[in-house]
């Protein structure tokens, strides 16, 4: 029994004599791991305080950014006219097609008119029946835009075509009755101060313009321009 336990004895002693001095490394432990460093005097320990901040990373919806919306369309105020107070119903319904609804609106001046066409006054013994039979006249051919002059002066009794601030004006609206059938009407000066209206459209954008501009231009003697 003395004999065994001595024989175990030595036979641990071998083994970790063995096991300390004489087996190969572990794979796992690294005994000198400084030794197998390459360049390990270049190491250098930072704390955290010291390291840079993270690089912020894009994320892919700013990489691939949708192109900048096109600048807002710029919206304009136009105005058409001028028109006397009876010419501004008919000129709106000229407008109608559009459907401006709420954008249109109306601004009233007064204009110093220094032209007009007229058919004077008829020199015969009752000048104001004569003026109701021109006026007669007048209708049978479609043209209602005209009033008979009451008031005191060399023009009573004479019709008014229309009143204009340039000869230009007053003769083109002078061929256009002459194309209706009046022949006895003429252009004169006569320095009045007479009520007119713009027609004020706002909100307009390049594609509305365009459609006024088509409109617009079918009405002799009207202007389409910016809004004052």
């Amino acid at each position: 029994m003395r004999t065994a336990f001595l024989i175990l004895l030595l036979v641990n002693v071998g083994f970790f004599a063995w096991w300390r001095y004489g087996s190969p490394p572990d794979a796992a432990a690294d005994p000198a791991p400084l030794a197998r460093q390459i360049d390990p005097e270049k190491l250098k320990v930072v704390a955290p305080k010291d390291l840079p901040p993270p690089t912020p990373v894009k994320p892919v919806a700013a990489i691939r950014a949708e192109p900048p919306p096109p600048p807002p369309v710029a919206l304009k105020c136009l105005e058409w006219g001028s028109f006397t107070l009876t010419d501004a119903p008919r000129a709106e319904k000229t407008l109608e097609p559009l459907s401006l609804g709420p954008r249109l609106s109306q601004r009233r001046t007064e204009e110093t008119a220094g032209w007009w066409v007229f058919i004077p006054a008829q020199k015969v013994a009752n000048p104001r029946q004569a003026a109701l039979r021109k006026a007669s006249e007048l209708r049978s051919l479609g043209i209602e835009d005209y009033f008979i002059v009451q008031e005191e002066g060399q023009h009573r009794w004479a019709l008014s075509l229309g009143v204009f601030r340039t000869e230009e004006a007053a003769r083109a609206r002078l061929g256009t009755l002459r194309a209706q059938g009046v022949r006895t009407a003429t252009v004169g000066a006569r320095e009045t101060v007479v009520p007119k209206v713009w027609l004020q459209v706002k909100s307009v954008d390049p594609a509305l313009e365009a459609k006024l501009k088509e409109l617009t231009v079918q009405v002799e003697s009207t202007e389409l321009r910016n809004c004052p």
